[in-house]
């Protein structure tokens, strides 16, 4: 720490410390390079910091060119879901309460390396959930997002919205907006939270992965995003076979249910 340094100064070094992400933690550095005291006493710590900028520099780059159109060898299903997110947002917490896996879930950045796939069951309904490596990491996929049909972006602070959907130009699924943590939130702090999603026209939800607070909705929100409808259907002389419905888009006829069930035989006769 330079001798007399400026209480700005400060501030931008303790921000530094509090970033979690390459693009804030370079934010902040040219922040404190620029507050670095001229004194000569501290060339050496501008050196440290230009230094310091300059791998992190290198290390942004060499992630984002890595994030190549990977998505190979995950077959898709019907319905299809991703969730993205910084690190350390509760991506692999959320994939375990959704679905019937239980990823390695840690408190140290960039835990998970891989796309990690589970099954959601929503009403006899199978849905597949993939948890994709943080958004920020060198094994995002890139490649999966943008050909889910749903996508949950999860966050914990608004400000990571804007930095995620600049990455989402080719994506075509609709997307949600999770936003995790509600438990630490009051109810003063969670209605202006939700004003200022509405006022951008966000389909959103406020949840809690601790208390679980939201996470049904969030299960209900997600199916319907598909825009389906489920039949559910009834072979004579037994009661309606309410665990397999049958999937079909809303505007599906009752031809498209006959076809579902016999499988090509308009195509054969």
């Amino acid at each position: 720490m330079p001798i007399n340094a400026h209480p700005d100064y400060l501030a931008a070094e303790k921000e530094y410390l509090l970033t979690q992400t390459l693009e804030e933690k370079l934010r902040a550095l040219e922040k404190m390079i620029s507050l670095v005291p001229k004194h000569k006493g501290a060339e050496n710590l501008r050196a440290q910091l230009r230094t310091r900028y300059k791998k992190l520099k290198e290390q942004l780059a060499k992630s984002k060119k890595s994030r190549k159109k990977k998505g190979q060898g995950i077959k898709k299903e019907e319905m299809q879901a991703v969730i993205i997110g910084m690190t350390n947002t509760g991506k692999s917490s959320l994939l375990s309460l959704l679905t019937n896996v239980n990823p390695e879930i840690a408190d140290y950045e960039f835990t998970t390396k891989n796309p990690i796939i589970g099954i959601m069951k929503y009403s006899g309904v199978n849905i597949q959930i993939i948890e994709i490596p943080a958004f920020e990491s060198e094994f995002y996929d890139k490649g999966l997002v943008n050909t889910a049909d749903v996508i949950l972006i999860l966050i914990t602070k608004l400000e990571q919205i804007k930095e995620i959907e600049e990455d989402l130009e080719k994506a075509q699924g609709k997307r949600i907006i999770v936003f995790n943590k509600s438990d630490i939130l009051n109810q003063d702090q969670k209605r202006k939270i939700s004003a200022t999603l509405s006022s951008k026209k966000y389909n959103f939800i406020l949840t809690s992965i601790k208390t679980k607070e939201g996470i049904e909705s969030l299960k209900d929100k997600i199916f319907q995003s598909f825009e389906k409808i489920r039949v559910y259907t009834k072979e004579p002389g037994k009661g309606t076979d309410k665990e397999r419905p049958i999937v079909l888009d809303k505007d599906a006829t009752v031809k498209d249910v006959a076809e579902k069930i016999l499988h090509g035989f308009f195509k054969s006769n």
